[in-house]
């Protein structure tokens, strides 16, 4: 059964059309991945499904009484509120039935207002509550909060970064679990860990459809049991995931190259009989030169152009970069102690680990960015680095596409080659009025094109790379990709795709967020089945420590260190469970009070029951609590 039904869908931007009479059918439980070159429509396609934006025609249909909710990429929340507040907001029936149970609770307890009335509406507001998933959704919610990394869920969104808001909208989304949820790049600005977590919630957990705007091909493979690609103002559907699309999307254009070969052929063999007939026609002839013309004037299949990146290596010497005993610092915060590590040639280190961990402040000290809190760091006298930060930054928002790359000359260099300027832009989809467009106006894939070309251009033997692949379309990705693996210096890349580092990293340097690094040989996966190996050998720890040796011979090869065994989830868990304890622990008191004020079984008897119920269960709230405090303390080592 359709969750939603769109048809004949046409939005043009100015001579632009991104899509031309498109129908698209979301059913009841679907996982939809959507792909496309940037600026092909992906994110007008999902706004448009999602009711945030009207079409030029066409109309989009739901089933009645369904719930649709967006994750723009860049979300709008109120200031004031709460993360806790906007996460719940989503429970909007719920909300309102706790709010008024807490209220109604207020005035039983100062024995104002009818008493029969109160119990009666304290009655509906818990039926309400327990019908749309009971108390525990607070909770819930809070959790959620924590693993996407908010740590504090009282914090005003007001006072929160673009990326710490964007967890808050995720959260929101989450826990309103919606008939049909469309996210857009859902995985920008979360760590590899959490995107596990929100894969396994969203295969596992999240019982509506879903239509997932993504370049995350791990995502895609694990999640999406259909994919659409937008393209051409066209939306073609395959079934499977990423692998799937691939292979089928070659079989369609294998069809339509031999259809364009044939209309081709058709053609010219036409023109060759028209030229050599006489100027009399027949009504034979006339259909003859009649299906000539038609398909004369059919278009062909307009592809984007393969994109090529190339990069002006320079000579590499013995010494490119190490670092040596380093220490990493913010300011009242030290983030990795007693770092060792040594680039070589050809090495491709993909840098992992939790928001906060050290990632972005490590690239600034090996950069000289930041100064070391301790230790040093040696670059090579032929070492040349060329950064790409996450920001994007070095970009001008008045300048145009064109200034801000070429910065206003006529011809680029790289290497040895030297090519128009315009021909450089076209390598980087930037052709025709695209190019006098002003960088601030640009989408975020686009910006990042532009941060590429022009980083590009400086000659280099080592690329140092900071979330390469946020806003990245999968044509641009496959071309970075193929650049990292056939230059032959050098490159540090801070990333969460996991697909990417699983093509192009040499190894993985992984932030424990103690302060610990440990390099793992091969890519994410690696990283993963070694993350993994971590855990299966805390909890087969012995809770005693084994007796030492005594013998001098026999002193054991050296043990990996493990930090802790918790997993991100469980830390963030672990540090507001004690907060969460005292809370569950003030309540039982508030509770304790009311029923052991004899007042209240004398004015409001009808009260005492519920009172009782009520503290019941918040005592068995702070048992849970504490029960999982002493799990969860004991798992990692106390």
């Amino acid at each position: 059964m359709p969750v939603l039904d769109a048809k004949s869908l046409c939005k043009t931007y100015g001579d632009r059309v991104l899509l031309d009479h498109v129908d698209v059918t979301i059913r009841r439980g679907e996982r939809v991945g959507v792909v496309g070159d940037n600026g092909a429509g992906k994110t007008t396609l999902g706004k448009l499904l999602a009711g945030v934006m009207e079409p030029d025609l066409g109309t989009v249909s739901r089933r009645r009484g369904a719930r649709v909710e967006y994750l723009a990429q860049e979300p709008y929340l109120p200031s004031g509120q709460s993360a806790r507040r906007v996460a719940l907001s989503g429970l909007s029936e719920w909300l309102t039935a706790n709010e008024s149970y807490t209220a109604i609770c207020a005035q039983l307890a100062e024995g104002s207002g009818d008493l029969d009335a109160l119990m009666t509406a304290q009655a509906e507001a818990t039926e309400t509550i327990e019908k749309l998933g009971g108390w525990d959704r607070a909770t819930e919610a809070e959790r959620i909060l924590l693993t996407l990394g908010i740590a504090d869920p009282e914090q005003d969104v007001g006072t929160m970064s673009g990326g710490e808001k964007r967890r808050v909208a995720l959260a929101r989304l989450l826990i309103a679990q919606p008939d049909l949820a469309i996210l857009d790049e859902p995985t920008n600005h979360l760590d590899a860990v959490t995107i596990e977590w929100l894969e396994k919630f969203l295969t596992e957990r999240f019982p509506g459809s879903l239509v997932l705007i993504t370049h995350d091909r791990f995502l895609l493979n694990n999640v999406a049991t259909r994919t659409l690609e937008v393209t051409g103002g066209q939306v073609h559907s395959y079934d499977g995931g990423w692998e799937e699309f691939l292979m089928a999307r070659e079989e369609r254009r294998a069809i339509e190259d031999r259809t364009e070969s044939n209309r081709q052929n058709f053609l010219r063999k036409e023109l060759e009989w028209l030229r050599r007939q006489p100027k009399a026609r027949t009504g034979k002839q006339k259909a003859r030169i009649g299906r000539a013309e038609g398909a004369l004037e059919a278009e062909p299949v307009r592809r984007a152009t393969a994109l090529s990146l190339d990069l002006a290596e320079t000579r590499l010497g013995g010494t490119i970069l190490e670092a040596r005993q380093l220490a990493v610092e913010v300011p009242g915060k030290r983030l990795l102690t007693g770092l060792d590590f040594h680039l070589g040639r050809g090495s491709r280190v993909g840098i992992l680990g939790r928001s906060g961990a050290g990632k972005t402040s490590l690239l600034r000290t090996l950069l000289g960015v930041l100064p070391p809190g301790a230790g040093e760091v040696i670059v090579g006298k032929n070492t040349k680095i060329v950064y790409l930060d996450q920001m994007r930054g070095g970009l001008e928002d008045d300048e145009t596409v064109y200034d801000a790359i070429t910065r206003g000359n006529s011809t680029v260099t790289i290497g040895e080659t030297t090519l128009s300027s315009y021909s450089y832009l076209e390598r980087f989809r930037f052709r025709g009025d695209a190019v006098r467009q002003k960088v601030g106006g640009l989408s975020g894939g686009e910006r990042a094109r532009v941060a590429l070309a022009k980083m590009l251009l400086e000659p280099a033997n080592v690329l140092v790379l900071d979330e390469p692949t946020n806003d990245l379309d999968v044509m641009t990705l496959g071309a970075l990709e193929d650049l990292l693996l056939d230059m032959t210096g050098a490159a540090l890349i801070v990333s969460h795709d996991r697909y990417f580092l699983d093509r192009v990293a040499t190894s993985v340097l992984a932030l424990d967020g103690q302060g610990g690094a440990e390099e793992i040989q091969g890519g994410y996966s690696a990283f993963a089945e070694r993350r993994q190996q971590l855990e299966r050998q805390a909890r087969a720890q012995p809770s005693k420590p084994a007796p030492e040796r005594t013998s001098e011979a026999a002193k054991p090869v050296a043990a990996v260190k493990t930090k802790k065994s918790l997993t991100y989830a469980e830390d963030l868990e672990f540090k507001d469970l004690l907060p969460r304890t005292e809370r569950a622990a003030s309540e039982v008191k508030r509770l304790e009070a009311l029923l052991a004020d004899p007042e209240l079984y004398v004015a409001r008897r009808a009260a005492v029951e519920p009172l009782q119920a009520e503290l019941s269960g918040a005592q068995a709230e702070v048992a849970r609590l504490e029960e999982r405090w002493f799990e969860l303390e004991e798992k990692r080592g106390g």
